[in-house]
């Protein structure tokens, strides 16, 4: 009898699942594997917020494959040699995977292909299923000398991405047979896998979880997307990035869902999908982006740790940031309106290195991956991507554009919770008895100091 190992990794669904479909359709038994690699717990990506997710996550995935009549096998180590000990064990003839969106995932692909070459047994790669359509899947026209490798524009690539026909969305397998020998490590809590205290406010993870989500998104909210996105107190986005991020939702299903639903708010949700996909090909084409910058603007960074420290607290003195950098810490995710702001703010009024603003991300955010948190950081850094490297986004301004009665902020920033209105946005100019009674810092630096500042350092580069 034929048996695959089915190796999860960010996947972590039963719906839509080409990798498991894949296995199924070649063997009569498949061990479902996820390795709690040791190499990814040195990376740092294993911080509390995204090891609690994990944890739902895995421990859902077991629960739908024994619905199903299978399980979920766990192993810690490191992932080729996990891998290949139990091939051994079950004398798998074949192994299939996700392909890999990252450097390091796609070092260690080739590393298994490796190992299981020598003990005679394949490997099948199937296509990124955190994308819907994988890096490289559609390229920029040319040939020769005139060839790339990447779209470095967002709206090209997104012409191209919506012109390609997507494959449809697989459904959920009905049964999957299981070897009984094969011998699984328990499933793993958020504390068995790191130290550290959860965000009070963190989701719950789990494509059950994600499934509901996506429906009662789709039934209600997502026609209004277009109108409603960068609402902050409203609160109208969809919620579903930290899902995506761990594979508990397919981006396939979603673009065929909205486009089900029809109408601009549905198709301005796709854009939004759209740029996960550019945001993926492009760090596929150049891996350095995670880490150097994409365009150097010759920047030469400030360095002020104190400024650093309040930007990370939520105490800036600009109600607007505060308030989100508060909902970062509480919940492990922020409105992508906040992550502009707050990502402007540091990078061009305190010109602070964006890396340190996507390194304070990373130990917090659910969703964060290396792709959209660098390359976005990279964008409103000027760094990256954006036409347009010296926008300035005045958190002043967009607060009355975006949290026009200053809702959002006295949720976040309980200690303006008595200022009525849009006055709570400029607390300095508040009367000073007011004032006084305010547990709350003056602004950290003025604007218009920090936006010459930002000038003058960038005119130098």
């Amino acid at each position: 009898m034929r048996t695959s190992v089915v190796l999860f990794t960010g996947d972590l669904r039963v719906h839509d699942q080409p990798v498991l479909r894949g296995a199924l359709d070649e063997a009569e038994n498949i061990v479902p594997l996820f390795v709690l690699d040791s190499g990814v717990a040195r990376s740092g990506f294993m911080v509390p917020n995204r090891a609690a997710f994990l944890a739902d996550c895995l421990h859902d995935l077991d629960a739908a494959l024994r619905k199903r009549g299978g399980r979920l096998i766990i192993r810690s180590g490191a992932v080729v040699d996990e891998v290949c000990r139990v091939a051994d064990e079950v004398d798998a003839g074949s192994v299939h995977v996700a392909a890999g969106v990252s450097g390091y995932a796609m070092r260690r692909e080739q590393r298994l292909r490796d190992a299981l070459e020598a003990s005679r047994r394949t490997l099948t790669v199937h296509d990124a299923v955190v994308t819907v359509v994988p890096p490289g899947g559609v390229l920029p026209s040319g040939s020769g000398a005139t060839a790339k490798d990447h779209f470095a524009v967002f709206t090209p690539y997104f012409r191209r991405w919506r012109d390609r026909v997507h494959r449809a969305p697989l459904g959920a397998p009905r049964r999957v047979e299981v070897p009984d020998s094969v011998v699984s490590d328990p499933l793993p809590s958020a504390k068995s896998l790191v130290a550290g205290d959860v965000s009070p406010g963190l989701c719950a993870g789990g494509e059950s979880v994600a499934r509901e989500r996506m429906r009662h998104w789709a039934a209600g909210a997502m026609a209004q997307y277009d109108d409603r996105h960068d609402d902050l107190a409203g609160d109208a986005t969809s919620r579903l990035s930290p899902y995506l991020h761990f594979g508990c939702l397919s981006p396939v299903e979603l673009v065929r869902v909205a486009d089900d639903r029809g109408g601009s708010g549905a198709q301005a949700f796709v854009r939004q999908l759209a740029w996960r996909d550019f945001n993926y090909q492009v760090l596929a084409a150049r891996p350095k982006a995670s880490h150097e910058d994409y365009r150097s603007r010759g920047d030469h960074w400030r360095g002020d740790e104190r400024e650093l420290a309040a930007w990370r607290d939520g105490l800036t003195g600009y109600p607007i940031i505060d308030a989100a950098m508060r909902q970062l810490r509480h919940e492990g995710w922020m409105h992508n309106r906040g992550r502009l702001l707050v990502g402007s703010f540091l990078t061009k009024t305190l010109y602070v290195d964006w890396r340190a603003g996507a390194a304070h991300f990373l130990e917090l955010l659910v969703d964060g991956d290396v792709a959209n948190n660098q390359l976005n950081w990279q964008w409103v850094a000027g760094t990256g991507t954006d036409t347009r490297p010296n926008r300035v986004l005045n958190p002043l301004t967009q607060a009355g554009r975006f949290d026009a009665d200053g809702t959002y902020v006295r949720r976040w920033v309980p200690e303006l919770a008595e200022i009525g209105g849009p006055a709570v946005h400029r607390p300095w100019k508040l009367p000073k008895d007011t004032r006084s009674r305010l547990d709350y810092p003056d602004p950290l630096v003025d604007l218009g100091e920090g936006l010459d500042r930002f000038h003058r350092a960038r005119d130098k580069g």
